[in-house]
């Protein structure tokens, strides 16, 4: 544990570098920590080194570190990044600030109508399944505007921007490619919604790639928290 500093520190440089080759000013590249199926003791060790932003995808596995954490730590921004299943809205509504993963207008709808009156309105994404592989979550490209749309007009919901899990590529250029029409979809959008200002995009293994196209959100968790043990996830 007493290592999640220093992988803070190696990402955060990595981050730096991967931002200064395509001349972006780094501050622009927000690292969202995946604590998924780590245990409180690792998220401890990050809030001591400064980190503020964590991202879990299971609903109640979050719940469950937000409640121990909200008393302790109230500055803390948590991001709910897994599939939506209809009967999990409640508890995302309720207590996650931001969800990256609305795929369809049932779940939006939900978590509008569930979003506490005295909390600010949910921080949300659309995810697009940019490979149209059928196991992955996410809306298709056509769909997305008129999701957008729905979206805009639910009172306790703020749309942000997009967020993709592409099909795992080792080869930069193709991670490029893989990333284009997400980043042009986004530019396209982003052109008349205030709001709209973020691209969660990029894991471990293609993060130099996500940030030169442009992503504004990284997603990292086994350079930072090291490999996952989900033998004790709780859902």
């Amino acid at each position: 544990m007493c290592s999640i500093k220093q992988n803070l520190e190696q990402v955060t440089r990595q981050i730096d570098n991967a931002a200064q080759k395509c001349g972006r000013d780094a501050a622009g590249v927000q690292l969202l920590a995946v604590s998924k199926t780590k245990p409180i003791e690792a998220i401890a060790h990050a809030t001591a080194a400064g980190h503020r932003q964590f991202g879990e995808n299971y609903v109640q596995e979050g719940v469950d570190k937000i409640l121990h954490f909200r008393p302790l730590h109230s500055d803390l921004e948590w991001h709910f990044i897994g599939p939506i299943q209809s009967n999990k809205t409640r508890l995302i509504a309720e207590h996650f600030d931001w969800v990256h993963s609305v795929d369809r207008s049932k779940v939006a709808r939900r978590l509008s109508e569930q979003r506490p009156d005295d909390m600010p309105p949910l921080q949300v994404l659309i995810q697009i399944n940019t490979s149209g592989e059928a196991s992955k979550s996410g809306t298709d490209f056509e769909e997305v505007k008129a999701l957008a749309d729905e979206i805009d007009q639910l009172p306790h919901l703020t749309l942000r921007g997009l967020m993709c899990i592409p099909q795992p590529e080792s080869d930069h250029d193709a991670q490029m490619v893989a990333f284009a029409p997400l980043v042009a979809l986004f530019e396209e959008m982003k052109a008349t919604r205030p709001h709209f200002d973020t691209l969660s995009m990029g894991m471990s293994g293609d993060m130099d790639a996500a940030i030169a196209s442009g992503s504004t959100m990284v997603r990292i968790g086994t350079a930072l928290f090291g490999a996952r043990d989900y033998s004790n996830r709780g859902e």
